[in-house]
């Protein structure tokens, strides 16, 4: 028979897993096996959407500041950057379990701080580190940082790594450039013998060699460099520069830059390419129009990739942050940081075909599809 003790505490743990189900602020339901994830910068939490109904299912703490995000190939551990500005003293990237929908043990960066741009690539966690002028890889296998390099540009924002892992690619706001670092085989003279030691001394110093190393070109983009992608087939880099509402166009191979050319959209701030190839999204955090460029107050510009001119302007209601394009190049995702909502866009008619609302700020946007 139950003691008084035994029913109280049932009774407690009923009502206390009422109280979850009810609250709508922390999770609620199953995570969906392809789901759309939005941080809530404000609000310092991520949001799990259903892509099919455009709700939000689930709500899960997201550690300060959250700003960009990534989810590992299987689809179940999503990866945070705590960012807190250039100049800040945080220094972890939070970390969720997405199927049990609940927060895991931070990675500490130690001396690495204001982490922000992430990329998952060769099983490992890539972040940039802006107050060190760095960025740096994190292997989840060990649970450690097994690589640091610097750029030596100021606020190194976002990154993007190559699928042969061999290039690397950076926004560095305040320095107005993108970071081409590329791994090359570089040779080393011969080595001197130690005194005292080794063959004879007529054998001569050891033979020099060839190793693997970084060698990193910072071109010239524009004021306030932030957003970036790269064309599918890795030969353009298209940076928006806030500051100077325009974009340029990087040459991969010659690393040389083009002459920008103005956008719509004011403080642009974040860029997409669709999977094809043939259509560039840019965003705006700005609610007016860019210096010098005719607008209707648009807040989202599609471009043409071959052209360079704008096939059209969308006004989202505020000044607009993360894009999110889906593998199959059929919808976009808009984050409207301003209004507390993304923009769903369909990609043949050009048009806002649906609205999610989030909690508040919405910035960093990511896919996680469960194997």
């Amino acid at each position: 028979m139950a003691t008084n003790h035994q029913v109280k505490s049932s009774l407690y743990q009923a009502a206390a897993l009422c109280l979850l189900l009810l609250s709508g602020k922390w999770a609620v339901a199953q995570t969906p096996s392809a789901a759309l994830l939005v941080l809530e910068k404000s609000d310092k939490s991520m949001a799990i959407v259903d892509p099919a109904s455009l709700k939000v299912v689930a709500r899960v703490p997201s550690g300060d500041d959250p700003h960009e995000m990534v989810v590992s190939p299987d689809g179940k551990v999503a990866y945070i950057s705590n960012y807190g500005g250039a100049d800040s003293n945080l220094n972890t990237i939070s970390v969720v379990d997405l199927v049990a929908q609940k927060p895991l043990a931070p990675i500490s960066l130690g001396a690495l701080r204001s982490p922000h741009g992430l990329a998952f690539a060769g099983g490992k966690l890539y972040f940039t580190a802006e107050t060190n002028k760095a960025f740096g890889r994190y292997d989840p296998a060990t649970q450690n940082i097994d690589w640091i390099l610097g750029t030596g540009q100021d606020r190194t924002h976002m990154i993007y790594v190559s699928e042969g892992l061999d290039r690397i690619f950076t926004s560095n706001v305040n320095s107005g450039t993108i970071s081409i670092i590329e791994q090359v085989m570089s040779s080393f003279p011969p080595q001197a013998r130690p005194p005292g030691g080794g063959p004879p001394p007529n054998a001569g110093p050891p033979p020099g060699g060839t190793r693997k190393t970084w060698e990193i070109t910072s071109v010239p983009s524009g004021r306030g460099s932030e957003g970036f992608d790269v064309s599918p087939g890795g030969k353009e880099i298209w940076a928006a520069n806030a500051q100077d509402g325009t974009v340029t166009i990087i040459d991969v191979a010659s690393k040389k830059a083009s002459q920008p050319f103005a956008v719509s959209v004011n403080h642009a701030n974040r860029l997409k390419f669709t999977p094809d190839g043939r259509r560039v999204l840019i965003s705006g955090l700005g609610s007016g129009p860019a210096s010098g460029a005719a607008s209707n107050g648009s807040n989202l510009a599609i471009l043409d990739a071959a052209t360079h001119k704008e096939i059209k302007q969308l006004s989202l209601g505020g000044g607009s942050a993360g894009i999110l394009i889906l593998a199959d190049g059929s919808r976009a995702f808009v984050a409207v940081s301003e209004k507390d909502r993304v923009e769903v866009i369909d990609l043949k008619t050009l048009e806002i075909v649906g609205e999610i609302a989030t909690g508040k700020q919405p910035d960093g946007l990511a896919w996680a599809q469960r194997n």
